[in-house]
């Protein structure tokens, strides 16, 4: 009989394409993937995996075998989802996930409340990026993602995943308290147009919104610094060196040379959570996406 255990780990490797992303997915060592695949191999008695370079690749047995892994865990999960169900009880362990701010603004209500609320659900929460969370709930390796949308620019959210709304988290533009704008009321984005930005990392979705939200008002960025942490990108503009959007969600008080003022035409983010649309029955699922809501009205 094929160990699912053992089924996971080839599906990991296949999803991740190397026996150290496939670890890191699974949270163990690389030996531990090495190990399970060692013992596969023996059970199937065909080679599942050949050296390519300086990692692996699945031989056509290999990717055979994957694509039967990837159905038999689907159904795992349907199991699981459909006993649950019919338990009724949010029970075991529920793996979630949010971009930084969400995880601060969020997490500590939400998973306070499920606490109380279902003590026989064992909560493990990350924070990652809206990106990575969509493409981890669907490699299996957490349940939950709270990603994000911005007003202009939606995220590509892969096929396979269900999603609820959680909150729209209005942002504002953070510049110095010298700042020229600083007393307005509101302010119109193109009059930040000769001003240097401070930004997320390149490649960052949020960074590629900023980008594409500038130029089109006609303003060529001028990004001066790039934070991946809003509280670092908030002391950069403490100190004078650009300004940059800082949305409320998780956004704490201000440090006192900053100012915000909100946006004449408006700019907010949506935030939502996903999860496998096989795993739409857990009530784990539900449970956590209304103590999600429930927080973010909190902060609204």
């Amino acid at each position: 009989m094929l160990n699912l255990e053992r089924l996971r780990t080839l599906d990991a490797l296949a999803r991740h394409g190397s026996v150290s992303g496939a670890a890191a997915g699974l949270h163990v060592t690389t030996s531990a993937v090495s190990q399970q695949m060692t013992k596969l191999e023996r059970e199937v008695g065909q080679q599942l995996l050949v050296k390519n370079g300086r990692g692996v690749r699945l031989t056509d047995a290999g990717r055979l075998l994957a694509e039967h892994a990837e159905r038999i865990l689907s159904q795992v999960e349907l199991a699981r989802s459909d006993l649950e169900a019919q338990r009724g009880r949010a029970v075991g362990e529920l793996r979630m996930a949010a971009f930084p701010t969400a995880a601060r603004g969020l997490f500590p209500t939400a998973l306070a409340a499920l606490r109380v609320a279902h003590p026989g659900l064992r909560v493990r929460s990350q924070e990652m990026e809206p990106e990575d969370g969509a493409r981890a709930v669907v490699r299996g390796d957490i349940d939950l993602a709270v990603v994000l949308d911005w007003y202009n620019k939606p995220l590509p959210v892969p096929d396979g995943l269900a999603k609820a709304a959680l909150l729209d988290d209005p942002a504002d533009v953070a510049l110095p308290a010298a700042h020229p704008l600083a007393g307005r009321s509101e302010a119109r984005l193109e009059e930040f147009g000769d001003d240097e930005w401070i930004s997320w990392p390149a490649g960052e979705y949020c960074h590629d919104w900023l980008m594409f939200t500038l130029r089109a008002k006609d303003i060529e960025p001028r990004i001066a610094h790039a934070a991946g942490e809003h509280h670092t990108q908030l002391a950069l503009v403490e100190a004078g060196l650009g300004v940059c959007v800082a949305p409320r969600l998780g956004r704490g008080p201000l440090p006192a040379g900053v100012r915000v003022v909100p946006l004449r035409r408006g700019m907010s983010r949506q935030i939502y959570a996903v999860w496998r649309a096989d795993a739409d029955r857990r009530p784990s699922i539900r449970a956590a996406v209304e103590a999600l809501r429930t927080a973010g009205e909190a902060v609204a």
